[in-house]
């Protein structure tokens, strides 16, 4: 299975794959922080948009959205869950568009989704490009230093008389730019299992190698992994979220 199959053949599976997630909480934290650090302005772009949930929600805070995501069944579903928006299937670590935007999102961490360190930098100066003077990057990371192999995630969800179970988790060498999202999909249909298994290959970073990819195109702020609260980082969580003011 290539690196992006499970998104492409299961793309109908992934708002189940991501039910636990906050995506109210996640956005009104973003727009909060858009408030807080960005010169106004409601043109919004969300870099690997998938779905287009989060969309949704800015959508309904007034923003004029724009999805970019390089799987297009992906962008078909979210064209339908946001009519409103415009979605475009780009590289997010290559792209250009006519119009700068007032703010860039990037959730879910897929900004690690980038191969390697060269792609990194190509999409934050993609991102920086593509703002409009003193606008917005906001993404959230993980720390490959932090990461512990043995812990994963996991949820069941019942849909169309089937039982699933997700399960993800990050998986880190030792050393290198190279990680990985473990990915696992369990379903049970009148008492008969299947099983997908994928793994993501994804580029590592300690936080201030981030920062120090940043600091030439952006003012780098870093907070706790919270949508709820705004508070610094505090050097020793592993999951963080990064505010970058374009300067």
């Amino acid at each position: 299975m290539s690196s992006n199959a499970l998104y492409t053949d299961l793309s109908g599976y992934y708002d189940l794959m991501c039910a636990d997630i906050d995506y109210a909480t996640q956005s009104s934290g973003v727009r909060r922080l858009h408030q807080l650090f960005g010169p106004g302005g409601n043109h919004h772009l969300d870099l690997a948009c998938g779905t287009a949930p989060h969309i949704r929600h800015f959508i309904d805070y007034g923003y004029r959205s724009h999805g970019l995501d390089i799987n297009q069944p992906m962008l078909d579903i979210a064209q339908r869950r946001c009519p409103e928006a415009q979605f475009s299937c780009q590289d997010m670590c290559d792209f250009q568009f006519e119009q700068p935007f007032d703010l860039i999102t990037c959730f879910l961490y897929s900004i690690h989704y980038s191969d390697g360190i060269d792609k990194l930098n190509a999409c934050i100066r993609s991102a920086h490009r593509a703002l409009s003077p003193n606008g917005v990057f906001c993404f959230n990371a993980v720390d490959k230093n932090k990461i512990d192999n043995s812990r994963s995630v996991a949820h069941t969800v019942q849909h169309d008389d089937s039982h699933f179970v997700f399960q993800s988790g990050w998986h880190y060498g030792g050393q290198g730019e190279r990680q990985s999202l473990r990915l696992s999909i369990q379903k049970t249909h009148q008492g008969v299992t299947q099983s997908w298994l994928d793994e993501h290959a994804m580029v590592a970073l300690g936080f201030e190698d981030f920062r120090h990819l940043l600091v030439p195109y952006f003012d780098v702020h870093i907070f706790e992994h919270d949508y709820e609260r705004i508070v610094p980082w505090d050097q020793r969580s592993g999951n963080a979220l990064f505010v970058c003011v374009k300067t």
